[in-house]
C-alpha cells in the first residue's frame, strides 16, 4: 500500500523555465546559449551550477542571490509558476485520504512560498529548512520520519533519476519519474528507471495509478 506521496518541487511542481530565463538575462547570455550549455552539462552528470560557472567564473549561488535581491530581481516563484497539472494532482491524491508532501532542494525563502500558495498537501520540507540536501540519505530520513516511518508505505515523486528516485529506492521508498524539465528529458538512467514503480509523463496521470496500486 502507498500511504503518503512526496513530491520534489523544481521541475516536478514547478516549472522553472521562467526563472532559468531570468538567470540567462541575469548573467548575461542569450536565452538559448543557456539553455544549450545546461543541457549539456546535464548529460555530463555535471553539477547543476557549472553552466553558471561557464559564463561566470567562481559563480556563488548564495552570493548571487543577494546581488540579484539588492538589484531588485529577487529569484521568486507564484501560482504561475506551477505547472497546470501540480494542484489538481495534490488535491486528487489527498481525496484518496493519502498523506501528501512536498520535499525538495530549496533555498530558505522557498519554504514561506511554499506555504503562501496554499496547497494542498500535509507536509513541506526544504534542504535548506532540514538542512541536508538531495541525494544524501539524510534528505530522505526526513520524508520517511515526515511520512510515518515505513519507506516501503511512501511513494516519491521527481523528475531525477539521480537525485530523486535512486536515493529513493535506496531509502526503502517506492518511486516515480516524471519525464519533465531539463533532467526528465535528457538524464536517463535504464537501471534507476527499471527499479521505478510508476513513469509518467503528466502528474495527471498520478492519481489513478496510485488508487489502482492501493485496490484491493
Amino acid at each position: 500500500m502507498i500511504d503518503a506521496v512526496f513530491f520534489d518541487i523544481g521541475g516536478t511542481i514547478l516549472d522553472e523555465s521562467r526563472e532559468f530565463a531570468a538567470w540567462a538575462d541575469w548573467l548575461g547570455v542569450p536565452r538559448h546559449t543557456f539553455s544549450a550549455v545546461f543541457g549539456a552539462a546535464i548529460a555530463r552528470g555535471s553539477d547543476w551550477q557549472e553552466p553558471f560557472r561557464v559564463f561566470r567564473p567562481g559563480f556563488d549561488l548564495a552570493v548571487e542571490l543577494e546581488r540579484r535581491a539588492a538589484a531588485g530581481e529577487p529569484e521568486w516563484f507564484g501560482e504561475e509558476d506551477l505547472y497546470p497539472d501540480a494542484r489538481s494532482c495534490l488535491a486528487a491524491l489527498r481525496s484518496q485520504g493519502l498523506l501528501v508532501g512536498l520535499a525538495g532542494n530549496q533555498p530558505a525563502h522557498a519554504e514561506a512560498i511554499l506555504r503562501a500558495l496554499d496547497l494542498p498537501v500535509n507536509v513541506i520540507g526544504t534542504s535548506e529548512g532540514w538542512g541536508v540536501a538531495k541525494p544524501s540519505p539524510a534528505f530522505f530520513e526526513h520524508v520517511v520520519r515526515e511520512g510515518g516511518g515505513d519507506p516501503s508505505s511512501i511513494l516519491y515523486v521527481g523528475d531525477r533519476a539521480d537525485n530523486d528516485a535512486r536515493p529513493a529506492v535506496a531509502a526503502g521508498m517506492k518511486a516515480c519519474l516524471i519525464r519533465r524539465s531539463p533532467w526528465g528529458h535528457i538524464l536517463d538512467i535504464p537501471a534507476v528507471s527499471d527499479q521505478c514503480l510508476f513513469r509518467i509523463d503528466s502528474l495527471d496521470e498520478l492519481p489513478s495509478l496510485v488508487a489502482k496500486h492501493n485496490a484491493p
